[in-house]
């Protein structure tokens, strides 16, 4: 695995169709993919929202297939948070 963080070029834009708790479609654009301490996370901001929220989540390998993981830890948030304010400077 490459220890480099990359950043998701504006040309390359990525759309991610997820469901809500609900069974409603949501989508989200890919804004960063990082890697921290040998820990991929991708970076998810939602298409139809006016807000500049962003989501983290950690990408887990899981019986060989990836699955990704809402970051709720505190610690870990802010880590990622950091790696990717280094990416817009």
């Amino acid at each position: 695995m490459d220890n480099k963080n990359v950043h998701i070029n504006d040309e390359e834009k990525q759309i991610m169709k997820f469901l809500d708790e609900e069974g409603n479609v949501v989508e989200f654009e890919g804004v960063a993919r990082i890697f921290l301490k040998e820990q991929e996370y991708l970076l998810l901001a939602p298409v139809n929202d006016e807000s500049e929220d962003l989501y983290v989540f950690r990408i887990d390998k899981v019986n060989g297939k990836e699955e990704l993981n809402i970051v709720e830890d505190d610690k870990e948030f802010i880590e990622v948070k950091k790696e990717y304010k280094k990416l817009l400077y």
